[in-house]
């Protein structure tokens, strides 16, 4: 496939295609194998801090980073010096950065700074120069700079402190420099390699489909439940082009999978339209135990020699809500299963317990995700 044909698909993707109904472009639901990003740490040191930094007894590797970092600069100290050192506008963090994919030399990335040692606030600190290594060991970037604190904290000379998110922690954003390029397998072969953020086998055929109808047969295969591999030109400016093109066809998205998730913290229940219930019937009820403490005084005769005492009177209630039997019947639907539950009033705490009974009863075709 020549220049000019990249070139004629191209116009013809940006005017002439009619997305699918419930489709969605492969860029929205797949990533380029090899395409990704880096993860970058590193362990610096923050200084200016107004009296919130390490303290030099619970932190000491805060005064052997600040000699080393001495050392460079032709300043050497003794260790009766590092001992007697006591400086509280110090702390030892670790860097961390992302490494977007086709990062070059020269170009800013953002960087979140977190405290190692016991630093109270890293607020109105700066970053010294800290190298910045990925997985290999190697240095891909140069952090440094002043830091944005979103937390503060206050405390006072009684022992009361008050404490906003979290002081320990701030971003520089464009705080690093690229260093290094990682390499990846884009320019590499004679094919690209497309994988789903979510594995299906119908998503990744509709997929194949999609792009051997708009560039040709055989243009696309599915490996797998993940994985279409696309042949592509070899050229490194054409296969940019082809990537764009590909990357903006519009793919038949299948309706996801019968699942119910319940989230146990807040209550809620998410269930997706093709959860079907197989004929079953469901009793949804509770017990009230009511108890009223009542308390009665004994008053003494006259002349008894008695004492008054107070005497509590219990009064227990046991009430039971007559709620009905519904049934499923067969095939029932997402609206159906949602309106019978609410017919008997049931909260979703109880809903919850109810689709645990038909999935334990074997009523329930779907999958059951609780969180």
């Amino acid at each position: 496939m020549n220049f000019r044909q990249l070139t004629l698909l191209s116009i013809s993707l940006l005017m002439g295609l009619v997305p699918y109904a419930h489709a969605e472009r492969i860029k929205d639901i797949a990533s380029i194998e090899g395409v990704r990003v880096n993860q970058l740490v590193g362990y610096g040191l923050v200084v200016g801090l107004d009296k919130s930094g390490d303290s030099s007894t619970s932190s000491p590797t805060s005064r052997q980073s600040l000699s080393s970092m001495l050392k460079r600069f032709g300043i050497t100290l003794s260790e009766t010096d590092l001992k007697q050192l006591k400086a509280k506008n110090i702390a030892t963090v670790a860097v961390q950065a992302d490494l977007p994919a086709f990062s070059k030399p020269g170009m800013a990335i953002d960087v979140t700074v977190s405290s190692i040692g016991d630093a109270k606030s890293l607020r109105g600190g700066s970053l010294l120069m800290t190298p910045l290594k990925g997985a290999d060991g190697e240095t891909y970037a140069i952090a440094q700079g002043n830091l944005v604190v979103g937390g503060i904290s206050a405390s006072g000379k009684d022992g009361s402190s008050v404490t906003v998110n979290n002081p320990s922690a701030g971003r520089i954003s464009n705080g690093a420099l690229v260093e290094r390029v990682v390499a990846t397998p884009f320019s590499e072969g004679d094919s690209i390699v497309f994988n789903l953020h979510r594995a299906d086998f119908t998503t990744a055929n509709h997929m194949a489909e999609s792009i051997n109808k708009l560039l040709g047969t055989n243009t696309a295969r599915a490996i797998d439940a993940t994985s279409v591999r696309v042949n592509s030109p070899t050229d490194l400016g054409q296969k940019v082009m082809f990537a764009s093109v590909v990357e903006n066809v519009n793919v038949d998205m299948d309706e996801a999978p019968a699942r119910v998730i319940v989230n146990s913290r807040t209550g809620t229940v998410v269930v997706s339209n093709k959860v079907r219930v197989t004929p079953a019937a469901v009793s949804h009820g509770s017990l009230v135990v009511t108890i009223n403490e009542d308390i009665n005084v004994s008053q003494p005769n006259a002349l008894s020699q008695g004492q008054t005492t107070v005497t509590p009177q219990s009064n227990a209630k046991v009430k039971e809500e007559k709620n009905r039997m519904f049934a499923f019947k067969p095939g029932v639907s997402l609206d159906d299963l949602v309106n019978a539950v609410n017919q008997v009033g049931a909260a979703p705490s109880d809903l919850v317990a109810i689709l645990e009974a038909l999935k334990s009863a074997g009523a329930l075709h779907a999958e059951l995700i609780i969180i």
